[in-house]
């Protein structure tokens, strides 16, 4: 009966170890930092430091426990920042969404980059620039050339000029009635 008892506990441990509230979320407490600094410091560079963002994973319950403890769920809630305040991400512009889309993607990808310890190989932008007046626009072309090094080769995707300009090297399709044709600028 003790050895089956050890073997239970031991199985206990292990299954919340493994389980949602163990290794797992450690390793996401863990990197929720590092998603959320370098997202800042890509948002910031597009904004001039207008805006931020904070990455919550829990929120209190409402009401408490009967011992008084205040119960919290688990969520993933990204609060945005401004200099009118924080607010709801659907309170933000077209424009302005996008910038905080734009630096959690990169983000997300150099931190899973940094956690398999693979390479950036290549990092695809497609279009996306439509909803950016021109501030938004050079705020965004400064980030890529400013990340230019994580990767090793970054493709721009886009149908506006300023943009096309913004790179030395590109490839312009362009297509007719029998098809589509490429060229190297």
């Amino acid at each position: 009966v003790g050895s089956e008892m050890c073997i239970r506990d031991r199985y206990s441990e292990l299954t919340h170890a493994f389980g949602k509230s163990g290794v797992q979320a450690l390793l996401i407490e863990a990197s929720i930092p590092r998603l959320e600094e370098e997202a800042n410091r890509l948002l910031w560079k597009m904004t001039e430091g207008r805006m931020s963002l904070k990455i919550e994973t829990l929120r209190p319950r409402r009401g408490s426990s009967p011992e008084g403890e205040t119960n919290v769920s688990e969520t993933l809630d990204i609060l945005i920042s401004d200099e009118i305040g924080t607010r709801p991400y659907e309170m933000f512009s077209g424009g302005e969404s996008f910038r905080v889309d734009f630096a959690l993607r990169i983000a997300l990808s150099k931190l899973l980059a940094w956690r398999s310890g693979a390479p950036l190989p290549t990092l695809f932008i497609d279009e996306g620039f439509g909803t950016q007046d021109g501030e938004g626009r050079d705020g965004i072309l400064d980030v890529i050339h400013a990340i230019e090094s994580d990767f090793q080769q970054i493709l721009v995707i886009t149908h506006i000029d300023e943009i096309k300009e913004a790179f030395p090297i590109r490839i312009e399709v362009t297509r007719n009635r029998s098809g589509s044709t490429f060229s190297m600028q």
